[in-house]
């Protein structure tokens, strides 16, 4: 078996650096009270909804599970076991170019039901960005090091799960809860 050239780590260290300074970067440019209208939202609905295609959809599941054990009640758009959206209801969209045809007829379908559509993307000019209730966008200047360092959508999944676990923090606050409560609700797995 050949023994594969790790250049010492250098590639990985540099990648780890790049990818978490330009996260942080992006998520401290977001406006606080962007953030405080998002956890309104989810705090009023009776039901919520989370939905994102490919690697978005990934980071969305993370955080529809994370909603569940912060107490509220979520759901994950496609599973065959996720009921109706109505009114009064919050979706949580995932979109990095925010041109996606399925997250954009979502969020058709969302608004016609008229329940509250939080969309989080990398582009605030893109078409879901306007089927939005409120947005909450995390952008990027071009870098000629992203594709070496951070290929595809690798900055916008990072910035997500981060930016959605900071809301969650900001939920638990409000709510009174606790990693304590959190883990009574966390899934037993065989």
């Amino acid at each position: 078996m050949a023994v594969i050239d790790v250049d010492n780590g250098t590639t990985f260290v540099r990648s780890q650096r790049y990818i978490g300074e330009r996260v942080t970067r992006a998520l401290e440019r977001i406006d606080p009270t962007a953030i405080a209208r998002a956890v309104e939202i989810l705090l009023k609905a009776p039901q919520i909804f989370v939905y994102g295609a490919g690697r978005s959809g990934i980071i969305g599941r993370a955080f529809a599970m994370r909603l569940v054990q912060a107490g509220l009640r979520a759901y994950v758009i496609g599973e065959s076991v996720t009921p109706i959206v109505r009114q009064g209801d919050a979706v949580f969209i995932f979109s990095a170019q925010g041109e996606s045809y399925s997250s954009i007829q979502t969020a058709n379908i969302v608004r016609r039901e008229g329940a509250e559509l939080i969309v989080l993307t990398s582009k605030p000019g893109s078409k879901i960005a306007h089927t939005s209730s409120h947005l909450l966008s995390i952008e990027f200047e071009d870098d000629p090091d992203q594709p070496r360092y951070a290929p595809l959508g690798t900055l916008f999944e990072e910035a997500s799960l981060r930016l959605t676990d900071g809301l969650i923090a900001e939920l638990l606050r409000v709510r009174g809860e606790t990693e304590a409560s959190m883990r009574r609700r966390h899934a037993i797995m065989v």
